[in-house]
């Protein structure tokens, strides 16, 4: 594809109005849509209004009736989804961290995490080792501190240390890369897993659906990393599994999973519900993250 020059201006907040009236965007008042539009970025926004234009069209025509105050019920929706998200996936980022740590080290020692005997690939473990002790170097933790200044054998502190600071990323990485032994079986026990394929894909959907909720980015109507959907569960899964997998739903399902066994008394189900039966924005927003429309009934959901 050949490349060209963007030349493409920057408009005044009024002149943004004006195109997204033109192109068919209601507004019941354009005062109040200025101010918005000066805290919430033009460009932020048209990913909420890109499912109702003719993208095709360099026009970008709306092609059904929306006001602009629908399009703010769906970005703050959205904005309400993702903390009820972010909070949820600490619980499970928390009970991940501690279960790995715990069942390497309680067979292996305080520092299995730094001998490539436990990882499958020597490469890959070279690569994580160097990130990891780059986050190691960032933290300012004060256990890490202490250990820089009590002990220099081994350099690196110990793993309950170790992991404690790295980014969920490479922690699904790091438990991807380790040899399928023991410890691991027990780890897929605690969560009610029985394939060690489905929690490693797991960590890794969880941990970017995390990433993209900490930087304030839209999940509502996004097509995330393809989660597997596991066939065989100690616990009760869904019994619908024919929503698509790289749709929201699925993955929150998934969650709703692992919450179950980390904490029942967390309030995920409840808060998703909640705000799903508050809003009164555009129509078909479930539908557009992968829910069927029995969801409810679902005993994973209740």
């Amino acid at each position: 594809m050949s490349m060209r020059k963007y030349c493409k201006p920057a408009i005044s907040i009024k002149a943004q109005i004006d195109k997204l009236e033109k192109r068919g965007l209601k507004f019941k008042d354009a005062t109040e849509a200025e101010e918005i539009l000066s805290n919430i970025s033009y460009y932020r926004l048209r990913a909420y209004t890109y499912p109702f234009q003719d993208n095709k069209n360099p026009g970008h025509p709306f092609t059904q009736e929306i006001t602009f105050e629908e399009i703010i019920k769906l970005y703050e929706f959205d904005s309400k989804l993702r903390l009820i998200i972010f909070e949820a996936t600490e619980y499970i980022e928390v009970a991940l961290r501690t279960q790995i740590v715990y069942q390497m080290s309680i067979k292996n020692g305080s520092h299995w995490h730094s001998e490539p005997k436990f990882y499958r690939d020597s490469y890959r473990f070279a690569k994580h080792l160097t990130t990891l002790q780059e986050e190691i170097d960032r933290s300012k933790e004060d256990f890490i501190s202490h250990y820089r200044k009590n002990y220099n054998d081994p350099q690196s502190p110990p793993a309950w240390m170790s992991l404690e600071v790295v980014s969920m990323g490479l922690l699904s990485k790091m438990f991807k890369n380790l040899i399928f032994g023991e410890e691991k079986k027990a780890i897929l026990s605690h969560f009610g897993l029985k394939k060690i394929d489905i929690l490693e894909n797991w960590m890794l959907c969880f941990a970017t659906l995390r990433n993209i909720c900490a930087h304030h980015s839209r999940v509502w109507n996004r097509r995330l990393i393809q989660i597997n959907i596991p066939k065989d569960t100690i616990d009760e899964f869904l019994n619908n599994v024919n929503s698509q997998p790289n749709k929201l739903y699925i993955t929150l399902s998934c969650m709703v999973y692992m919450l179950k066994r980390i904490n029942p008394k967390c309030n995920f189900v409840e808060s998703i519900k909640e705000l799903v039966s508050s809003f009164d924005g555009p129509s078909k927003i479930l539908k557009d993250m992968g829910f069927p429309p029995d969801w409810e009934q679902e005993k994973l959901w209740n």
